[in-house]
């Protein structure tokens, strides 16, 4: 059996989603962490323009 379904964690259950706003464009998106005030969120179309290689 595959446990790498998209939304699960092996036998944790799924994903805990939590809301947040867009550092860069500012529109609402959900996130699989508890987003800190002292870390910049980007939604899934803006991540790629700040992730580091």
């Amino acid at each position: 059996m595959d446990n790498r379904r998209e939304g699960f964690r092996g036998d944790r259950g799924p994903k805990e989603m939590h809301k947040a706003v867009c550092a860069d464009c500012g529109n609402e998106c959900e996130v699989p962490f508890k987003p800190s005030k002292d870390r910049p969120v980007y939604c899934r179309d803006c991540y790629g323009k700040h992730k580091k290689f």
